[in-house]
């Protein structure tokens, strides 16, 4: 590997609530998944984030969710498919009416949180958010935990599929993330966590939490703009990725 993507969910912050610091992210991040206003954001810090985002050259992408303002988009949500569709079909609208507005476009689209991890293993919910994109826009990618049923569905309706790594989360043995509600879910040590990617764009390895080695398919390596030192973590990871020869630029390019 010798050019890997730096993603970051951005644009969070909501009305009088600021969560993350976005500039700082969109200085270091070659790939923003921006808040769509289901689990967070509202128009205007959408609005606000593609202008950066635009300005820095960095791509953008829909960080959809199920609608869940309340739980920021973390509590799993059982939802009929249309209505899914639906809501998926909204949010992805939603901001390529703000990247045109901002003179951009959007690239692709990352579910987050519940949905995200839901879509690991649920054909059902996988199937009706590949719908949703390719019914917006059959151009976009979309971005995921590799061999989850919805890079298999992805796959198979023509739509590209993007495999994410997560520098500031855990894994179990199993390749799936840790639950946040589980001790050691998220990592913080900047350092620790740099070296660790840097392995996995060597060797396709990282190690899990039981303290096994498993493999990890990734074009894409997502740090979260609300972890504790975000800014500090992204900072250290890029300067490690490039001091070993590699170039950061998103896959949206390639």
């Amino acid at each position: 590997m010798s050019t890997i993507d730096l993603n970051a969910d951005l644009g969070e912050s909501f009305g009088a609530w600021t969560m993350g610091d976005d500039p700082a992210l969109l200085a270091i991040v070659s790939s923003a998944n921006v808040a769509c206003g289901f689990h967070a954001g509202d128009p205007a810090r959408m609005l606000e984030t593609v202008r950066v985002a635009a300005a820095r050259g960095v791509a953008i992408g829909a960080h959809v969710s199920y609608p869940d303002l309340r739980g920021f988009g973390r509590r799993d949500l059982e939802l009929p498919v249309a209505d899914l569709i639906a809501d998926v079909v909204y949010q992805i609208g939603a901001l390529k009416g703000i990247a045109a507005a901002a003179g951009t476009r959007v690239r692709y689209v990352k579910p987050h949180g519940a949905l995200y991890n839901r879509i690991v293993h649920d054909d059902e919910h996988a199937s009706a958010v590949v719908d949703a994109i390719v019914a917006v826009d059959p151009a976009l990618a979309i971005v995921g935990l590799a061999d989850s049923e919805v890079a298999s569905i992805a796959d198979a309706e023509g739509l590209r599929f993007v495999p994410e790594a997560f520098a500031d989360r855990a894994y179990r043995s199993d390749g799936s993330l840790v639950p946040r509600n589980q001790a050691g879910a998220v990592l913080h040590d900047a350092e620790e966590i740099a070296q660790r990617m840097l392995r996995l764009a060597a060797e396709g390895v990282v190690t899990a939490i039981d303290g096994t080695d498993i493999a990890v398919s990734a074009e894409t390596i997502c740090v979260h703009g609300d972890t504790r030192g975000a800014v500090d973590i992204a900072r250290a990871l890029r300067r490690r990725l490039e001091s070993a020869g590699l170039t950061i630029a998103s896959f949206s390019a390639r």
